[in-house]
């Protein structure tokens, strides 16, 4: 049974409302620190290694594709360059995205819908305790958290892909490979990328949030709120990403040659 329009309308209005309120809570009440500890270590763990994996053929792709079209346009010294824009501004932001929706986000939906089936999350309410402060707070900054520094892996195993494939398989120059890494990417691209992979990360968990918390209809229902968590993530996450390219190209000046 998959979302209807009406619950991939609705979905979203009430995933950013309680963004808002975990933003609130995150400098309004006292932080829940061992919570997050013990969450940031739970999705560094299962997202270290999916996400390396995943983005050294990333860079790869990349390379191939650019070193193809560097090499029509007898541009092949910059190579480097345009690997490395690629993969800082579009690909690695995208593949911890994905990696931290599909894994974390889908860990955090199925822990809290757990949660909800065995009513606990009715009891903190009946004890006067607030699930959203408790429970999704610590689970939201440790994923963004994690994501931000992840990024830093993410475009380090890209580069290195890309640098394999370009100098080792297809023979180009090391040297101008590394030499044109500042051609065009800048310092702002980094920052916009970390800007970026916080964002998917604190929206991903807050997908999975929401879907866990209101989760029903016993195990199959908790099954049915991951599979919607993952589809809703992927869906919030490229739109945001879209805006944010957009506005950044707006924006920002761009290097040139």
């Amino acid at each position: 049974m998959g979302m209807s329009p009406a619950m991939v309308l609705r979905g979203p209005g009430h995933v950013f409302a309680l963004a808002w309120d975990v933003i609130k809570l995150t400098f309004t009440s006292r932080f829940q620190f061992r919570e997050f500890v013990e969450q940031a270590w739970f999705v560094a763990s299962v997202t270290m290694m999916p996400t390396i994996l995943v983005s050294i053929p990333f860079g790869a792709v990349i390379a191939l594709q650019v070193g193809n079209l560097t090499g029509q346009l007898g541009a092949e010294s910059f190579a480097g360059a345009t690997a490395v824009l690629a993969t800082v501004r579009e690909a690695a932001p995208i593949a911890a995205a994905l990696i931290i929706a599909g894994a974390a986000g889908s860990a955090i939906c199925a822990d809290l819908g757990a949660r909800k089936m065995r009513e606990e999350i009715d009891a903190m309410e009946t004890l006067g305790i607030d699930p959203i402060h408790r429970l999704v707070v610590p689970r939201a900054a440790a994923t963004l958290v994690v994501s931000v520094l992840m990024i830093g892996i993410v475009i380090v195993a890209g580069i290195a892909g890309g640098y394999y494939f370009t100098v080792i398989v297809q023979g180009g120059s090391a040297g101008a490979f590394l030499a044109s890494f500042t051609s065009l990417a800048t310092l702002t691209d980094i920052w916009v990328a970390m800007i970026k992979a916080a964002i998917f990360g604190f929206m991903a968990a807050i997908v999975g949030a929401y879907k866990g918390l209101n989760a029903g209809g016993g195990p199959a229902g908790v099954g049915r709120a991951v599979n919607e968590s993952v589809i809703l993530s992927f869906m919030l996450l490229f739109l945001i990403n879209s805006i944010i390219t957009a506005l950044y190209f707006q924006f920002v000046p761009q290097a040139g040659l």
